[in-house]
């Protein structure tokens, strides 16, 4: 008989970091405040985008939430958010495939690291980029 009194819980705890470079870059290309701006506008856009995502997932709309997903990559990618990208990739591919239990497990997965990447640029506000 199995001892049921046992019991494993996962904490899935993922860093997320963001890409100095990247920031770096959109200060040399636009200016601290330009740059600034962008960041601003891009964490505005992933968190109505990362809500879209798990609302289309909800509604079993594999084509809008590729769609939405891929849109991810890009501003996450612009901002250098590569963890969040690399997900947001994720998702898409497991919308390819057609697995419901993989999109499921990576759309979490997504939204968790979004939170995440978005409480790191948030938190990185008061700094200089």
């Amino acid at each position: 008989m199995m001892d049921m009194t046992k019991l494993c819980t996962l904490v899935p705890d993922e860093t997320v970091r963001l890409d100095p470079d990247r920031l770096a870059e959109l200060c040399r290309q636009m200016g601290e405040s330009g740059a600034e701006d962008v960041v601003c506008r891009a964490i505005e856009e992933l968190a109505l985008r990362l809500g879209q995502c798990e609302r289309l997932w909800r509604a079993q709309d594999g084509a809008g939430l590729r769609k939405c997903a891929r849109s991810l990559i890009a501003i996450a990618d612009q901002v250098g958010m590569t963890m969040l990208a690399r997900v947001a990739q994720d998702v898409t591919d497991c919308t390819d495939s057609q697995d419901p239990a993989a999109l499921g497990a990576t759309l979490c997965r997504l939204i968790r690291i979004g939170d995440r990447s978005l409480t790191a640029v948030w938190d990185t506000q008061g700094l200089t980029l």
